[in-house]
C-alpha cells in the first residue's frame, strides 16, 4: 500500500480520537477514566475513541465489538489491556501475524504484519452494549477503514455483534450481502464482494472461561484466514 494509503489512516484515527457524537458513550468513557477501579488507580486513561491498530497493508483484518472501559479505553488500543486481548494477540502471534503475544499500551514496540485490528464502535459503551445508533454513528468509521485496507482479502469477526457490524458496514459500501442474510457462527464462511468473511467466537471471558472457545479454535480460525488471505 502507497504511504499516501497509510497517512489517510491516521488522518482518520485524528479523526475518530475527537468524536463526540455519542453524548451517553462520551459520559461513560471518561467518567470510568475518572473514578477507575482499584487495581488501575493512578493510572493515566486513554478515555478518547479508539482508532484501529496494524498494518495499512493488511490481508485481514480483525474487527470486534467496541473497546473495554479498563482496557483499551484505558490503554488507547484496541483490544489491549484485558483477558480478550490476550487471547487475541497471542493467536495473531501463533498465527504469525503479530512480532509478540504481549499487548501492553499505546508505543510499547507491539506490530502487526499483514493484519489489522479494528472494530463496530469505538468508544467503550456500559454493559459492553451499544445502542442501535451507536453503532450507526460509529459504522463509517469502520467503512472508511474497509475502503483504506486496498488489499484486504479477508475480515475475521468476533462475535455476532462485530459480524452484523461488517454486511452492514460492507451493504454501505455497496457490496451485495447475501440472501438469506448470513448467520454468525464460529468459523462460518461467507464470500462478501472482495472480501472472505470468517466468523470467530469473542474471546470473552465468558467464553474463554467456559470452554465455548478454546486455543484450538480460535487457532483454527485464524490459521484459515491466513490461508485465504495468501
Amino acid at each position: 500500500m502507497s504511504s499516501g494509503a497509510g497517512e489517510a489512516l491516521a488522518a482518520l484515527a485524528a479523526e475518530v480520537h475527537a468524536c463526540r457524537r455519542c453524548p451517553r458513550l462520551v459520559e461513560w468513557r471518561e467518567g470510568v477514566a475518572a473514578d477507575p477501579p482499584r487495581r488501575h488507580r493512578g493510572e493515566e486513561y486513554w478515555a478518547k475513541p479508539l482508532d484501529g491498530f496494524g498494518d495499512p497493508r493488511a490481508r485481514v483484518a480483525v474487527v470486534g465489538l467496541a473497546p473495554a472501559a479498563n482496557g483499551a479505553n484505558r490503554t488507547g488500543r484496541m483490544f489491549t489491556g484485558d483477558r480478550s486481548g490476550e487471547w487475541l494477540y497471542a493467536a495473531l502471534h501463533r498465527a504469525g501475524f503479530a512480532n509478540r503475544a504481549e499487548s501492553e499500551r499505546r508505543g510499547d514496540g507491539l506490530r502487526l504484519r499483514g493484519a489489522y485490528v479494528t472494530a463496530v464502535v469505538r468508544c467503550a459503551p456500559p454493559a459492553n452494549k451499544p445502542t442501535p445508533a451507536e453503532r450507526d454513528a460509529c459504522l463509517p468509521y469502520l467503512e472508511r477503514e474497509l475502503e483504506l485496507l486496498d488489499r484486504c482479502r479477508v475480515l475475521v469477526a468476533l462475535g455476532a455483534f462485530a459480524w452484523d457490524g461488517i454486511l452492514r458496514a460492507a451493504r454501505a459500501l455497496g457490496v451485495e450481502v447475501p440472501r438469506p442474510r448470513p448467520r454468525f457462527g464460529h468459523g462460518a464462511e461467507v464470500e462478501l464482494g472482495g472480501w472472505q468473511l470468517i466468523g470467530c467466537f469473542h474471546p470473552s471471558q465468558q467464553n474463554t472461561f467456559t470452554g465455548k472457545l478454546t486455543v484450538p479454535m480460535i487457532d483454527a480460525v485464524f490459521s484459515r484466514a491466513a490461508e485465504l488471505a495468501r
